[in-house]
């Protein structure tokens, strides 16, 4: 089943983000298998990160709620607020991804 992660930053984590970002690669790398969806929440202009969404497909909220305890940024701290939150995918359209 697929869970949403909806993560936020705490205020001024832009350096810690860029030091553990390799590491926060290596650790997606692991769950290619799992993830759906990930990528990093912006600001409307684009100039910071401002959070991250992971959708993943695992088999209950528990393995979701481990999946990000052990996410890189999580245990670094950068995170402020993280929702787990049950879905099913609806429409997807891959084409739209690089259309705007």
């Amino acid at each position: 089943m697929l869970f949403a992660i909806y993560c936020i930053d705490k205020a001024d984590t832009t350096a810690a983000r860029e030091k553990h970002l390799k590491e926060h690669r290596e650790y997606l790398d692991k769950y290619v298998d799992k993830i759906f969806f990930s990528g990093p929440l912006q600001t409307d202009d684009a100039s910071a990160s401002i959070g991250s969404l992971f959708i993943v497909n695992v088999k209950d909220k528990a393995e979701a709620q481990a999946y990000i305890e052990n996410e890189t940024f999580y245990q670094n701290g950068i995170f402020d607020k993280v929702t787990i939150t049950r879905m099913r995918k609806g429409r997807f359209r891959a084409d739209l991804v690089d259309a705007v």
